[in-house]
């Protein structure tokens, strides 16, 4: 009687989607304690403001589009920072019921201070790398963007 054949077995280890999930979380998280407990600001706070630093005025749901969070994560870091003073919410002038978000004085102070902190911590990993090697890796992360999002540039 012939062998069955194997059912294909999933590695953790192997499996692309899982380590550029890890590896992204482990990055994020390392340079996210350092404003926390600098700042209070979440990792998710963090993206809001760091959008909103380079996007000042669009709406909640395009920071999401722009950041891939869920709109739950995005509305709780909305929220904390509308409490906090950071950010600061008004209807648009175009259509009254889309609210344009952007960064307060105290916003933006925190954004000016934590934006060196996260291009420092950036440089420091990206050194691991020799110059050859940063570029094939944003060649490759540009390859696989178009890849899992063929339709629209994921940054």
């Amino acid at each position: 009687m012939p062998d069955a054949p194997s059912k294909p077995s999933l590695r953790l280890s192997q499996f692309l989607p899982y380590r550029l999930s890890v590896l992204s979380n482990t990055v994020s998280r390392n340079i996210a304690d350092l404003y926390d407990r600098e700042f209070g600001i979440s990792i998710w706070q963090w993206r809001v403001m760091a959008v909103l630093g380079e996007n000042s005025g669009i709406t909640a749901t395009e920071i999401g589009q722009v950041t891939a969070m869920d709109k739950v994560a995005v509305s709780r870091a909305v929220s904390g920072l509308l409490d906090s003073g950071h950010i600061a919410r008004r209807a648009s002038k175009e259509d009254a019921r889309r609210a344009i978000l952007t960064l307060t004085a105290k916003g933006k102070e925190v954004y000016d201070q934590i934006v060196p902190i996260a291009l420092g911590a950036e440089r420091d990993l990206v050194e691991s790398l020799s110059p050859d090697e940063q570029a094939q890796l944003a060649a490759l992360m540009e390859k696989l963007a178009r890849a899992a999002e063929p339709d629209r540039p994921l940054w």
